[in-house]
């Protein structure tokens, strides 16, 4: 299964559009900052299962700022990572990935692209798909029990 993971779009739906193209995944996950383009990219994709969680940028007080998904027998936790202070450490949410027995972590927030095993948990952070400049996006596959994550520049 290829899961299309992006983050921090900031208005540019038509970057993620072209990431869906080139990726045809199985699902996508927004990790905020913008809520309404990952309104606007399921709406262009209805087809695709989708989820996301809102951002610091997003005004969404009735939205739970992170969620838990389960695929197959795998934990996945997907926030945007302001609230676990990801600009300036990975500690609580290492801590949070330990005490929540996770096997994936996914956050943005940073702009910085990351993929790094921790333990027993893939930690992923797909940079900003908005960004003006280098816009990348993360490609999750989960296969035969295992996660694996890429970073991928937009072309």
């Amino acid at each position: 299964m290829k899961i299309l993971v992006l983050s921090d779009s900031h208005g540019k739906v038509g970057n993620m559009e072209q990431a869906v193209e080139a990726e045809s995944p199985r699902m996508i996950l927004h990790l905020g900052d913008c809520w309404r383009d990952g309104e606007k990219l399921h709406e262009l994709f209805p087809q695709i299962p989708f989820h996301q969680v809102p951002g610091n940028c997003d005004f969404r007080p009735a939205e739970p700022a992170e969620q838990l998904l389960f695929l197959k027998d795998k934990r996945i936790l997907m926030c945007h990572g302001h609230t676990y202070g990801v600009k300036q450490s990975l500690l609580t949410a290492g801590y949070t990935a330990e005490e929540q027995n996770l096997d994936l972590f996914l956050f943005g927030h940073t702009h910085k692209p990351l993929v790094d095993m921790r333990g027993k948990t893939l930690f992923l952070n797909p940079g900003s798909i908005g960004d003006s400049r280098r816009p990348t996006y993360g490609v999750v596959t989960l296969e035969n029990g295992r996660l694996d994550g890429r970073i991928v520049p937009l072309e």
